[in-house]
């Protein structure tokens, strides 16, 4: 489908600095960024579905002000759907920063809590990490001398959090990939059954260890890729078709809940220059750790994908024409296991 691209008239906010390789850490996508002055920057903060961590790489720190009044200052880490409803603003003046996307499925490795306990909040990484480590690493951002060398070093320092820290079940992993990969196009009822799982035991883990419901998730996916073509100039109609809204009306009330703004302000507001705006509907992706899903849980049709680049879609797995049998023998077996589920 052919799509018109609007004019830009809004000067972008940030001037974005991406890594001139791909990431080396799956689940991680990195942007440095500094606001492009001479006024201070105020904007609307809307929801992603990611976690979002704020490094300051300078002296001047970015601020996060909620609607209840309560503001927040310095490196920040921001929950899954923190911005929903458009209340929270984002302030700065003269600031340099890394912005951090964080899949979900990494979370609780890499933060050290999960993401349900940071769901739709936002907390500072000196009471993540520790006022030690936060203030070390702030201190090494502070002095590298270019953005490739920042890259660099938080690559690294994230990649040994995410070494020592706790996995996600496999399984939940590639039901995240799956959604992202489908730009939340995707039913639960196919994702549980896909698995071999039931619907109870889907939504239980992945709401525990996931930070929100199967359904929530796609919404919430759905929306981020709607909402940066929107940014990117694409007219409303198009997106709610392309985005698999019932109709235009659909695509506005879903856009209004999560920003409290009308598609055409989403459209018309530029944070980042439209060359730069890959990175933001980019959700990072784990397929490369789905690979290595025990045979006795993924076996069969259903077994994940090979793996594959942090960065590289996935497709739909394979399954059409499974032998009715040992789909049924799975499914047996999930009901067994979903008897002792407590959620």
């Amino acid at each position: 489908m052919s799509t018109a691209v609007r004019q830009r008239v809004v000067a972008p906010v940030w001037q974005v600095t991406r890594p001139a390789r791909p990431g080396g850490v799956p689940g991680v996508v990195l942007a440095g960024l500094r606001d492009h002055g001479p006024d201070p920057v105020d904007h609307r903060l809307d929801p992603h579905p990611v976690l979002t961590l704020a490094l300051a790489c300078g002296e001047a720190a970015l601020g996060i002000d909620e609607s209840t009044g309560r503001r927040h200052r310095g490196s920040l880490v921001t929950g899954l759907g923190f911005g929903t409803g458009g209340a929270a603003r984002v302030r700065a003046a003269n600031v340099e920063w890394m912005q951090v996307r964080l899949s979900p499925a990494i979370a609780r490795a890499v933060l050290g809590v999960g993401p349900a306990e940071l769901a739709s909040s936002v907390v500072t990484v000196d009471d993540l990490w520790g006022e030690r480590r936060a203030a070390r690493l702030r201190e090494r951002l502070a002095e590298a001398a270019s953005w490739e060398e920042r890259f660099a070093l938080v690559e690294a320092f994230l990649a040994r959090l995410l070494a020592a820290g706790p996995a996600i079940e496999p399984e939940l992993a590639w039901a995240w990939d799956r959604i992202v990969t489908g730009h939340g196009q995707v039913r639960v009822e196919e994702l549980a059954d896909e698995l071999g799982w039931s619907r109870k035991r889907l939504w239980s883990r992945f709401h525990a260890q996931l930070g929100l419901a199967p359904k929530r998730a796609a919404k919430l996916v759905r929306f981020d890729w709607a909402a940066t073509r929107l940014a990117g100039g694409q007219e409303a109609a198009g997106v709610a078709a392309d985005c698999g809204y019932a109709d235009q009306s659909h695509l506005h009330r879903d856009v209004v809940a999560f920003t409290g703004v009308t598609p055409a302000t989403v459209a018309g507001q530029s944070l980042v220059a439209t060359a730069d705006m890959a990175w933001v509907d980019h959700v990072p992706r784990l397929s490369a750790r789905c690979g290595n899903a025990p045979a006795s849980r993924f076996d069969g049709p259903h077994r994940p994908p090979p793996p594959m680049g942090g960065d590289t879609p996935g497709g739909r797995v394979p399954g059409e024409g499974a032998d009715v049998r040992s789909r049924h023998r799975r499914r047996q077996s999930a009901r067994a296991a979903d008897a002792g589920d407590s959620g």
